[in-house]
């Protein structure tokens, strides 16, 4: 079973690459690791038919919701210079690892 590659966090800002929301981009919402896909906001909606629940106040209707994409479909986007970026990683001299962008130099990890 494969793994999600690490270079991807939840808060991180990601552009989609692929797919019918391509050029969008949105903020990581959750990670499934074990199937390699990122639930990303406001991207990749599908609706969603739900039945009224009284008891847990549920109203039934058509919901939109976001549905997961494959990690292998967003990339990066970085905070310094605004691009989508391939990650490189870095020790800096406190000796902390951190993620940079392959393109600025610029630390992503704050």
């Amino acid at each position: 079973m494969s793994r999600l590659q690490t270079s991807i966090r939840k808060n991180d800002t990601v552009l989609v690459a692929a797919g019918k929301d391509r050029g969008k981009r949105g903020r990581v919402l959750k990670l499934l690791t074990a199937s390699n896909r990122v639930v990303v906001e406001g991207v990749n909606f599908v609706s969603r038919h739900t039945r009224p629940n009284p008891g847990k106040n549920v109203k039934g209707g058509i919901m939109k919701r976001e549905a997961p994409l494959h990690a292998s479909n967003v990339q990066l986007v970085c905070p310094e210079c605004g691009k989508q970026a391939r990650i490189g990683r870095r020790t800096l001299g406190d000796g902390r690892k951190v993620r940079i962008c392959r393109r600025c130099e610029g630390v992503i990890d704050k």
